[in-house]
């Protein structure tokens, strides 16, 4: 039987060497037998959210930037975000963290948010470019073979004020509830 590891985190294991995934958390938002999609929530880019919304929307100066959510569709955009009672209804991944791709979802975080003091509980968003996609059995055989370990999803990693840290504090996590990481073989490693 299949176990969904929607509203999981993927931790990019420490030997992974992949540009698109090293040191990297991907927030699991959809995970069937066929297939699995994330948004890697850790590397923002240098694109600022103003410059990247500019010819959809008048949007208030706001200094967020743009993550990198994975190598799939990179002009595809989407937004996480904790604000409730929206005009919008946006799909819960965890609690406390609520997923819009709708124009008007973006409208109307992003303004809600350039007029209030943000923190983690109330008023956070994170808009990502791209996504992270798997294959029918591919993510499995990843997980199988070490290159990610999973641990739930909260929404204080996913908005966490210093991104680039996550990483680091979830393998700390993961590396105190077992006493040993995954070793290897020579041909798993020729396959990374």
């Amino acid at each position: 039987m299949h176990k969904s590891l929607k509203a999981h985190f993927l931790i990019a294991a420490p030997h992974m060497k992949d540009p698109n995934f090293e040191s990297s958390i991907v927030l699991i938002l959809e995970h069937t037998h066929e297939t699995a999609m994330g948004l890697v929530i850790n590397h923002p880019s240098n694109l600022s959210v103003n410059i990247a919304l500019a010819k959809h929307f008048e949007l208030p100066q706001i200094p967020d930037k743009i993550y990198v959510g994975g190598p799939v569709e990179p002009s595809a955009l989407c937004i996480l975000h904790n604000f409730e009672n929206l005009t919008v209804e946006d799909a819960p991944i965890v609690p406390g963290v609520l997923i819009g791709s709708c124009p008007d979802a973006f409208e109307e975080v992003i303004s809600k948010a350039a007029s209030q003091p943000v923190d983690s509980s109330n008023g956070a968003f994170r808009v990502f470019s791209g996504y992270s996609g798997w294959g029918a059995m591919q993510l499995e055989h990843e997980i199988e073979r070490g290159d990610w370990f999973v641990h739930p999803a909260s929404c204080e990693i996913v908005f966490s004020i210093e991104p680039h840290e996550s990483w680091s504090k979830l393998i700390d996590i993961i590396s105190s509830k077992y006493r040993y990481w995954p070793q290897l073989t020579d041909k798993q490693a020729e396959s990374n």
